[in-house]
């Protein structure tokens, strides 16, 4: 009888959880998902996270690439923000600060903070060739923000952690009340936004949607094909997919051709 009220008891904590959260619909695909912590919760931590990780970093002297990311950045933040106040998301804008940077170092990565802050590493720079590849690497990274990617990890996280448990200070911060509290709680996972381990589903997702953000802003979605095979000979080891959270570099290539037909009607739209 103990076991069974025991159940019910966990049962009824969990249904708790999922209802305290936000129902909030992914751009372009269409996807719900359950969020427990609010927009100016994750602006406010990713501002802080950006700016001690900024210090950490060594600002490129290149000053063609470092202007060419900074152009590249602001027509897919124009073109996302053109979209947003045209599909009924204006009231979205103010969760974002747009921020573009490169930064020094060999490593082939870049990374996206909520809120729009992106940073590239010089090293994508020879792997990207061109402005139009280069679209596609921020275009991914664009996506993950204006998807809500990091959110939605974090929502994981504090589901995984306290599973059944309701505890005061996760409940405010999740219904937006203590945000010093969610931040705490970043603090205890040791999770980063500058490293944030998203799923093969959402970066599946960043793939697509960053696709067609690019080809909003005016580039070509195609260069995409040959900028991850080139990503796929930079590779220095192999995962197989399974043990990773990204795709692996066939099945994303497969599955960005599938993209490219949807992609390529808002890029001749774009150039009319």
């Amino acid at each position: 009888m103990k076991a069974i009220r025991r159940i019910m008891m966990i049962m009824a904590a969990s249904l708790m959880l999922a209802a305290c959260g936000t129902t909030s619909t992914v751009p372009i695909t269409g996807r719900k998902h359950t969020l427990l912590v609010d927009d100016a919760q994750v602006l406010s931590l990713s501002k802080q996270q950006y700016g001690e990780t900024m210090k950490k970093l060594t600002l490129s002297k290149n000053a063609t690439n470092t202007a060419m990311v900074k152009r590249v950045g602001q027509r897919l933040a124009t073109a996302v923000e053109t979209f947003l106040k045209a599909n009924g998301g204006a009231n979205e804008l103010k969760y974002y600060e747009w921020e573009f940077n490169l930064v020094q170092s060999n490593s082939v990565n870049a990374f996206c903070m909520p809120g729009g802050k992106i940073v590239v590493y010089e090293g994508m720079i020879p792997v990207a060739q061109d402005e139009a590849s280069l679209a596609i690497v921020l275009g991914h990274e664009v996506a993950h923000a204006v998807a809500k990617h990091s959110a939605e990890q974090l929502s994981n996280q504090i589901r995984q952690q306290y599973g059944a448990q309701i505890i005061g200070s996760v409940l405010n911060a999740t219904a937006g009340q203590n945000t010093a509290a969610l931040a705490s709680l970043i603090a205890q996972t040791g999770l980063s936004f500058a490293n944030m381990k998203y799923s093969r589903d959402n970066e599946t997702e960043a793939d697509r949607i960053g696709l067609i953000f690019a080809a909003m802003a005016g580039y070509d979605p195609q260069v995409a094909l040959s900028f991850w095979q080139r990503m796929a000979a930079s590779s220095t080891t192999k995962t197989a997919e399974i043990f990773s959270d990204h795709p692996s570099d066939e099945n994303r290539i497969a599955t960005i051709k599938k993209y490219l037909p949807e992609a390529m009607k808002y890029y001749n739209k774009a150039k009319k």
